[in-house]
């Protein structure tokens, strides 16, 4: 089983339009296209029945408190833990691959609607959702795909990773709002292979 982008390679640059945010000169961080990267998979697994996507970033600050902060950096060393970008169910693997901007290509205040994606597909709720919570601005359920925004001061390049589960379920067994927690324990035992690329991304322009 394989998973590929013409977006980016694996191992490599996510480009800035697959991003929620990227450097600003004066201000830090900027807005950007926000659009979902192209995914296309091959050699599935017999008795393959539907596909699952999760992205995530595996570099998140485990501790806020130098988290955009002006005169400090978030230092190397500090434990990290992951930050869900995408949780998308109910994928026809005999479908067309995933076209960029198909399923996200702009931010939207308080979250693109969901669960219901394109393609008769299910999209969970993304972490933003937490993150956002206590701005008025931008708070709300925070459904599908939306881009690397890594912290502005951040010293090191974080890794999102792009991961494709084939099951044997014809449709994965979670209803209403969602997260990627409540998918992952609902194909436990259902998934026959899985595949996964990884792009890096870094606001801080000394990231490591």
């Amino acid at each position: 089983m394989q998973l590929t982008s013409d977006s980016f390679r694996d191992g490599d640059v996510i480009p800035s339009e697959f991003a929620f945010g990227k450097h600003h000169p004066e201000q830090h961080v900027e807005t950007c296209e926000n659009r979902n990267p192209h995914l296309a998979w091959s050699d599935l697994p017999e008795g393959c029945r539907s596909l699952v996507l999760i992205c995530h970033d595996s570099d998140v600050p485990s501790k806020p408190d130098a988290v955009n902060r002006e005169g400090v950096t978030v230092p190397a060393d500090l434990p990290r833990v992951d930050f869900g970008h995408w949780v998308l169910v109910d994928l026809a693997p005999d479908g067309s691959p995933i076209e960029a901007g198909e399923f996200s290509s702009e931010i939207t205040p308080g979250g693109k609607s969901g669960p219901s994606g394109p393609r008769g597909t299910r999209q969970g709720l993304n972490d933003y959702t937490a993150w956002f919570a206590s701005d008025p601005a931008m708070a709300g359920s925070w459904f599908g795909y939306d881009g690397p925004c890594p912290p502005w001061n951040d010293e090191i390049v974080h890794h999102y990773h792009f991961t494709l589960y084939a099951t044997d379920l014809a449709r994965c067994p979670v209803e209403g709002e969602f997260t990627r927690a409540d998918v992952e324990r609902a194909i436990e035992g259902h998934v026959l292979a899985s595949a996964r690329i990884t792009g890096r991304y870094s606001i801080y322009p000394n990231a490591k």
